[in-house]
């Protein structure tokens, strides 16, 4: 068991070394469409990366119609597992729509044994991500 201190610093150190590996500029949350933002997640059970829709309820309609039209582009070209969910409730509560892509295998960001896999699968998948978005970025911003 960490202490919030140590599980703190493991954390930063991670971060730390996932910038460092892959030193370059991710869209996140300059996708320049309100309410749209890419993520990174990782804890002490799993990871994962996201494209999240947490807009007012009729824009996150609107991106989320565009965005399953292109799902079969999405699968069939760059992430043949990214899960859709129209309704996802986020820990404190609030509801958002997803699409993500976890990584099937067992993690921890307390395990310094499982960094690379994530750091691996982060910059491979949210890269194809990225790709994908900037191709329909004006399909899905209109």
């Amino acid at each position: 068991m960490f202490s919030k201190e140590e599980s703190r610093l493991l954390r930063q150190e991670f971060w730390t070394s996932f910038g460092k590996s892959f030193p370059k500029k991710w869209l996140l949350y300059d996708t320049k469409i309100k309410g749209v933002a890419f993520k990174f997640h990782f804890d002490t059970k799993s990871a994962l990366i996201a494209l999240d829709l947490e807009d007012n309820l009729e824009n996150r309609i609107n991106c989320w119609e565009k965005l399953v039209a292109l799902k079969s582009i999405l699968q069939t070209d760059y992430l043949p597992n990214a899960i859709f969910e129209e309704e996802y409730f986020l820990d404190n509560g609030k509801e958002i729509s997803r699409i993500y892509l976890p990584l099937e295998q067992n993690v921890s960001i307390h395990n310094k044994n499982t960094w690379r896999d994530v750091i691996e699968f982060f910059n491979t998948n949210m890269t194809l991500f990225e790709a994908f978005f900037e191709e329909y970025r004006e399909i899905i911003k209109s």
